[in-house]
């Protein structure tokens, strides 16, 4: 950080440390020893070099956590963290105007090209990631040249078992982003998650993938608390879900620059199983058929993308869930039930104004899966 001429203040840093310090825990706690095989409790002292600022705001973050991990968490701040670095080295200040979140994926490209079609100056921000590390530096140079991606890796290392379920693993990617709106100037940042609203909420396709058994990595109630923690240490972020009321399949479409997007695209990571299959989408997790989807519902012959299992119907269940049958059985519970049962609670955290958009984002999410499924016989 000195060497790349950062100053940030005490808030941003000790934010920082408060993440890294969450991600450590996650990964140094195995949820199997815990009483039910995945909840825990954890008691984690976080030490900062400014901690009285976050006094008061224990409770806040404890149920952020508790949102985001499906744990039980008990905060203590205290002095004792690192000092935020004080570069002297003189930097120029870059001409960037906001900060996006760039992982290598779909969405975030879709995301990125977006902000530079409308004329913004962006920022990249991306946590190393072995797979997407070259993809990642590709893509931010094409769309906002040298000199515009920021690329850290957490760094935490220990000997012994490692947690691999890693549900807090999104935090220290909400780290750099804040890290990397220091050096953007404005009385207010704005830090782009670009997400499309179907994986936003990630609505259980059975009941058995409840609470954290599915990820909340950009689930609006999670963002909206962040944003609250964000406003409590006195920082001026704000964190925006521009495709909160779109699906994959709609942000493909509606690009603002297509033949970019076209020669890309296929190039993207999606797959939840990608390293499984030695750098190669599964083509049978529900990552992978929502992107299946998204690329039919923008056009045939889109998708060059190499699948391990091109079709479902002989995408013979390996491991874990069976994500194809999931998926045709929440189709299935939309048709005979309705999407009001099929979804519960699960729209219970926003507000009325906005609850019906996010109820027609489900249903054109599970849409495109559904044509999937119906193109490949599983239905």
């Amino acid at each position: 950080m000195k060497r790349r001429g950062f100053v940030p203040d005490a808030a941003t840093w000790d934010f920082v440390q408060l993440c890294l310090a969450v991600c450590a825990a996650d990964l140094a706690c195995p949820r199997e020893t815990s009483a039910d095989g995945w909840t825990r409790v954890i008691d984690l002292t976080v030490g900062m070099h400014e901690p009285m600022r976050w006094i008061g705001l224990e409770e806040h973050v404890e149920k952020m956590l508790k949102l985001l991990t499906g744990d039980y968490w008990k905060l203590h701040f205290i002095v004792g963290g690192e000092a935020p670095p004080a570069s002297k080295a003189k930097v120029e200040v870059a001409p960037h105007d906001c900060v996006c979140l760039l992982s290598g994926g779909l969405d975030s490209l879709v995301g990125g090209i977006d902000l530079v079609a409308q004329g913004r100056r962006p920022v990249f921000v991306s946590q190393l990631a072995h797979d997407d590390s070259a993809k990642q530096i590709d893509y931010a140079r094409q769309l906002g040249g040298p000199n515009a991606h920021w690329q850290w890796s957490h760094g935490i290392n220990f000997p012994g078992q490692r947690e691999p379920s890693t549900r807090a693993r999104s935090l220290a990617f909400y780290a750099f982003a804040v890290l990397a709106a220091s050096r953007v100037e404005g009385e207010r940042v704005q830090v782009f998650v670009p997400e499309n609203g179907f994986i936003c909420i990630n609505p259980p396709l059975v009941p058995g993938r409840v609470s954290s058994l599915s990820t909340k990595t950009t689930h609006p109630q999670f963002i909206s608390m962040m944003q609250e923690l964000l406003n409590g240490i006195g920082l001026n972020i704000t964190l925006e879900l521009p495709y909160r009321f779109k699906t994959k399949g709609q942000m493909l479409r509606e690009c603002l620059n297509q033949q970019m997007l076209e020669r890309l695209a296929s190039g993207t990571t999606s797959c939840g199983r990608f390293r499984t299959y030695n750098r190669r989408h599964c083509g049978r997790c529900v990552p992978c058929m929502i992107r299946k989807g998204a690329f039919y519902a923008w056009g045939a012959g889109k998708d060059r993308t190499v699948y391990k299992h091109q079709s479902l119907l002989v995408a013979e269940k390996s491991s874990g869930p069976d994500d194809a049958m999931a998926a045709a059985l929440a189709v299935l519970t939309v048709q005979e039930r309705g999407l009001d049962r099929f979804l519960g609670a699960t729209l219970g955290f926003a507000p009325v104004a906005d609850r019906g958009s996010y109820r027609e984002t489900m249903r054109r999410g599970l849409s495109e899966v559904e044509a999937i499924l119906r193109r490949d016989g599983v239905l």
